[in-house]
């Protein structure tokens, strides 16, 4: 099998500078070039080598800080490096910064033709691919109004549609499942498979290890700009998880405050994990802990911060009891919440439309973590219990609306045509045959 990328002892250094260094060369002359120069210099990556060959797809995990991004950039010709050498054989389609490049005056078709042109297409590509690009980003209506006017989801949509139409050979992928509602990630999820079939090389940063796990022949674990690990993806991400895991136990007290999550008792290191900077201190399962199959659903619960928070993230997620199966994993940094520093007391809120599980019993787990991972502040795992009402099959988790077609062609036989509500399994009628 041919090399795609070949990376060979790469190393990449940058500059720290003062924190209140001056921001314009005004002040800068105001304060006599005082603080502008470097303080430090460190190393983003170092001794860094490894191989992709066309047709693999190679996931990287790590911590924010851990040089995952600036590896893609590296490989993708966003900078040199200081050490080391990139070799990449075809085509780059890069998914570094969906947007980036668009100008807010010009149309969504205009920024489609400006784009595609130059990542390699030429004219007459881009318009025979044009309809497809625009059917894919789901902007039919959209794209001949100014991109001023799109919402940061619908421009990140036509950034990842134009990418993906561009016949890459080698595609490089950062976080890219930020992009668009659920269902679009679903697409976009297809859409990487059949490139990979097609033989394209794939390199994919994600901070989910099931996702990895899921999509990637092989797996890196970056720590501090060096590779800690290659090799399998259950592997390689089993022991990030390990580590993740090890640093919350580590910081998690040995007794648990009184008087949290509205009077749920919640053991240390057993169901409750955290170093408590910040803390869950009540969560309310609406409408209540029994609904049925497909019905709204929101999780919502208090916290209390101790000290300031920069960027945590909030996470919720629901486990079946009978096998600890993760039916439902969502955090605001993968829908692409940024948030502000957080102080004092506060409230979060995860609304769903509605909620298509197959009946049975359920947990429902909370938290919220550090910014990159690294630890979890306050954790609740298996203390929430949920029931679904609705019908409980062998197979699966989900119960989505669906509707049967069946059309039996012999005229003795009857057809039948019914809509099955996620709820309502119960009232089908059998069919019958005279």
């Amino acid at each position: 099998m041919s090399i795609a990328i070949r990376v060979e002892n790469l190393g990449k250094r940058f500059r720290r500078y003062h924190a209140d260094r001056p921001p314009t060369l005004k002040e800068a002359v105001v304060r006599g070039f005082r603080k502008t120069g470097a303080v430090e210099q460190f190393w983003a990556l170092r001794g860094v080598s490894f191989e992709v060959a066309y047709g693999e797809m190679l996931g990287i995990v790590g911590h924010n800080g851990a040089g995952k991004s600036t590896l893609l950039q590296l490989i993708g010709g966003v900078g040199y490096p200081n050490s080391g050498r990139v070799r990449v054989e075809g085509r780059i389609g890069a998914l570094l910064d969906l947007g980036a490049g668009f100008s807010p005056d010009l149309t969504g078709r205009e920024n489609v033709l400006v784009m595609a042109v130059a990542a390699g297409l030429s004219r007459r590509d881009v318009l025979q691919r044009f309809d497809r690009i625009v059917e894919f980003a789901e902007l039919e209506d959209s794209i001949d109004t100014p991109l001023r006017t799109y919402s940061s989801g619908m421009q990140m949509r036509l950034a990842f549609s134009v990418a993906i139409h561009t016949d890459p050979q080698v595609l490089l992928v950062d976080e890219f499942l930020a992009v668009g509602d659920l269902s679009f990630q679903t697409k976009c999820l297809r859409r990487i498979a059949e490139l990979k079939a097609e033989g394209c090389a794939i390199v994919l940063i994600s901070h989910s290890p099931a996702q990895i796990n899921e999509l990637c022949d092989r797996a890196i674990w970056l720590r501090h700009g060096e590779v800690v690990m290659d090799g399998p993806p259950d592997v390689v991400t089993g022991q990030y998880t390990v580590e993740m895991r090890a640093e919350t136990q580590r910081r998690t007290p040995n007794q648990a405050p009184e008087g949290m999550a509205s009077g749920t008792e919640l053991a240390p290191n057993r169901n409750r994990f955290g170093s408590r900077d910040a803390e869950v201190t009540a969560v309310r399962l609406l409408p209540g802990p029994a609904i049925a199959s497909g019905e709204p659903f929101e999780v919502e619960f208090e916290y209390l911060t101790h000290v300031p928070l920069a960027s945590p993230i909030f996470v919720v997620s629901i486990t079946r009891r009978e096998d600890g199966r993760v039916c439902l994993d969502l955090n605001t940094k993968a829908m692409g919440l940024s948030l502000t520093t957080l102080e004092g007391v506060g409230k979060a809120r995860l609304s769903l439309g509605r909620l298509d599980l197959l009946g049975g019993e359920y947990w429902v787990n909370v938290g919220i973590f550090e910014a990159d991972w690294a630890y979890a502040f306050d954790y609740h795992w298996e203390v929430y219990p949920l029931s679904i009402e609705g019908i409980a099959l062998s197979q699966g988790v989900l119960l989505p609306p669906c509707r049967w077609h069946l059309d039996i062609a012999e005229s003795d036989q009857c057809a039948f045509d019914k809509e099955l509500p996620a709820a309502a399994f119960e009232t089908l009628p059998k069919l019958k045959v005279s």
